[in-house]
């Protein structure tokens, strides 16, 4: 299921995400996408995974844009639908950050949430 952002792809993507990622893939060997993952887990019940691969699973979501892709897998998705993933570099650090509409609670370092 491709989609891109300037659709109505089910997650955004920043444009400081989508540069960041497309950095980041431009010297990754043998990746060619950043893979967004939702596990269970962490201190609020679930948490943010990410990936670097290569190639789209059939039933993924696809996001491209500007020399970045970002892959969904299904089970994921209706945690992650109506998130904006983004790319924060502040006097905390660098980190991607995930504004996800679905959470009700989330850790203080922002990787775990819940619903």
């Amino acid at each position: 299921m491709d989609q891109d952002i300037s659709g109505q792809a089910p997650v955004a993507v920043s444009d400081a995400a989508v540069a960041r990622i497309a950095t980041i893939l431009r010297s990754a060997d043998g990746s060619d996408a950043l893979r967004i993952s939702v596990e269970g887990g962490g201190c609020s019940g679930f948490s943010y995974k990410y990936d670097l691969t290569s190639g789209a699973d059939p039933d993924d979501v696809v996001i491209e844009r500007d020399g970045a892709r970002v892959l969904i897998d299904q089970v994921s998705l209706p945690y992650l639908s109506g998130s904006i993933v983004d790319f924060v570099d502040d006097l905390m650090g660098q980190s991607f950050q995930i504004r996800n509409p679905n959470a009700v609670a989330a850790c203080g370092c922002g990787t775990s949430f819940s619903i």
